[in-house]
């Protein structure tokens, strides 16, 4: 999710739209998707559908992930009980199709900068596709470099390295994550619901997002599940990650990524295989499309 920039305590950033994009010190960005009250309180002018008056995506050059994988990080002894383990079957089932999906080929139409068309893919991997780490995290606040740290847990003791896998880390319930001085469900300055971002680990240029568990209203889409309000952040940040992998590729010209200039409006919705998913922007239609 991409904007002008925000001033936080160790990183330089600003800000006034919808969605946040914000950069640390090291120059990586991250998009901060936020809460359905904060988009309504800040600047209106995400995509309706037909998009009147509305830009398309422009590529800017940077990388995009052609052929995607996915690995989801369960951290956090939740999701070892019944409860946890029920949403981890039911995320794991969303990932083992999305990648093929109509709600998937919407981003089909965006290319590299070589013009090679972005694929279908099957985005679950094995082995180590879906990993649960039964360890807490150490506090309840987790922070950007704490999430960073528990994705290259994950990359040293399996090996499953890899620049094409979105690594995505769920976190417990009764934690929250914080990116600055913002916070998502649970914290005390609650902005955002999800973000992704990217890191260089050894020389790889790692992507991966932040999952926090949907615990208040202004992460949750009325009468729906946890499992179903992760499936609609899931989506949103996989294909960002996939269109504009290190923010350098494709966004319009006030910086919304694809997903940004649907987010939240029109209503997310309940589509293949009865997961939950929100709408995509397109070029081809110039507005907000469910599928392609």
């Amino acid at each position: 999710m991409r904007k002008p920039f925000l001033v936080l305590a160790l990183l330089a950033f600003a800000t006034t739209a919808m969605a946040q994009r914000v950069s640390d010190l090291n120059g990586n960005h991250a998009q901060l998707y936020p809460t359905k009250d904060k988009a309504k309180d800040q600047e209106p002018g995400w995509a309706k559908p037909g998009g009147a008056g509305a830009q398309n995506l422009l590529n800017h050059g940077g990388p995009v992930i052609r052929s995607a994988r996915v690995v989801a990080i369960y951290w956090g002894s939740y999701w070892g009980t019944q409860a946890g383990a029920a949403i981890r079957t039911q995320v794991d089932g969303f990932f083992g199709q999305f990648g093929t999906t109509p709600e998937y080929n919407t981003i089909t139409q965006y290319a590299d900068a070589n013009g090679n068309p972005i694929l279908l893919a099957s985005l679950s991997q094995t082995p180590n596709a879906s990993w649960y780490d039964g360890t807490n995290p150490s506090s309840t606040n987790v922070t950007d470099a704490n999430l960073q740290a528990e994705v290259s847990k994950y990359l040293t003791q399996t090996a499953n390295v890899s620049a094409s896998t979105i690594y995505e880390v769920f976190l417990p319930s009764g934690y929250y994550a914080s990116y600055g001085s913002s916070d998502s469900c649970g914290g005390p300055n609650l902005q955002f619901c999800a973000y992704h971002s990217n890191f260089n680990w050894n020389g790889i240029d790692i992507k991966y997002a932040s999952m926090p568990f949907p615990g208040c209203s202004g992460c949750q889409w009325t009468g729906w599940s946890p499992q179903l309000n992760l499936n609609h952040f899931a989506c949103h940040e996989t294909r960002e990650a996939v269109t504009d992998a290190d923010g350098t590729a494709w966004y319009d010209r006030r910086g919304y990524e694809a997903d940004d200039k649907c987010a939240w409006s029109p209503s997310p919705f309940i589509g293949t295989g009865g997961y939950g998913y929100q709408y995509e922007w397109s070029n081809e239609a110039r507005g907000c499309v469910q599928t392609r």
